[in-house]
């Protein structure tokens, strides 16, 4: 299987906290979001597809044991706020915070 990721997909993304994990999400959401706001939907498109990867990467860590609801969650609300109208009516705002939170406790445990 090809990833975008690849250098992380042969096992460097498990080596990261899972705050470095979702720090990373977030950082592909944020992306995500400000392609959005331009209206450029290609590079919109190529941040969540890349974020996507990474939550599926995330999804085989073994450190996520228990708390897959949690991650998958968050897959459906990016996927619904970007792909499926809004109908959870999610403000990209508090979806940028929700990922800033984990990307703020990994910085901290440095």
């Amino acid at each position: 299987m090809s990833f975008l990721h690849q250098e992380l997909a042969d096992g460097k993304w498990f080596l990261l906290s899972l705050e470095e994990q979702l720090g990373n999400i977030g950082s592909e959401v944020g992306r995500a979001i400000s392609w959005d706001k331009r209206g450029d939907l290609v590079q919109r498109d190529r941040a969540l597809e890349r974020a996507l990867e990474l939550i599926d990467l995330t999804a085989q860590d073994k450190k996520w044991h228990g708390r897959l609801k949690e991650l998958f969650r968050a897959r459906e609300v990016i996927c619904d706020l970007f792909y499926g109208g809004n109908s959870f009516n999610t403000p990209s705002a508090s979806l940028e915070k929700y990922f800033f939170e984990f990307a703020l406790a990994a910085r901290l445990k440095r």
